[in-house]
């Protein structure tokens, strides 16, 4: 039996360090999809403890603000899943419109400072 935590991480465009190292340090099982399709499906078989995801603002969405807004629905109906959201800070603004509608554990700024990722990892820990 698995007794770890499990992390869905969805890196769709990247071009930052893969913080697989830390999300085992901080005794988590790490999944990687690098779509949120992909991600939705996993996330209903794995029903992981956290999901880090980017956010990618995408102006020509006419129907919803980002790539996240569907992984979001998807995560409401699960009883114990929280997110942890990297974006840049020029689209900060169009982020909080996404927290407006959900809740997100934490958001973490380009670029991503490992120390605050163990820190939100942690605070999760201890809300389980």
């Amino acid at each position: 039996m698995n007794t770890k935590k499990q992390l869905l991480a969805v890196v769709e465009l990247g071009g930052y360090p893969d913080f697989t190292p830390i999300y085992e340090s901080m005794g988590y099982e790490v999944t990687m999809e690098n779509s949120v399709r992909n991600a939705i499906r996993t996330l209903k078989k794995l029903k992981p403890e956290v999901v880090v995801a980017e956010f990618n603002f995408q102006s020509d969405f006419r129907d919803r603000t980002s790539n996240l807004e569907s992984l979001l629905s998807t995560m409401q109906w699960l009883e114990k899943s929280e997110i942890v959201i990297f974006f840049e800070k020029e689209y900060e603004h169009q982020l909080e419109k996404l927290k407006v509608q959900y809740t997100l554990h934490t958001t973490l700024p380009f670029p991503i400072e490992e120390e605050s990722l163990r820190h939100a990892l942690h605070e999760l820990s201890q809300t389980e």
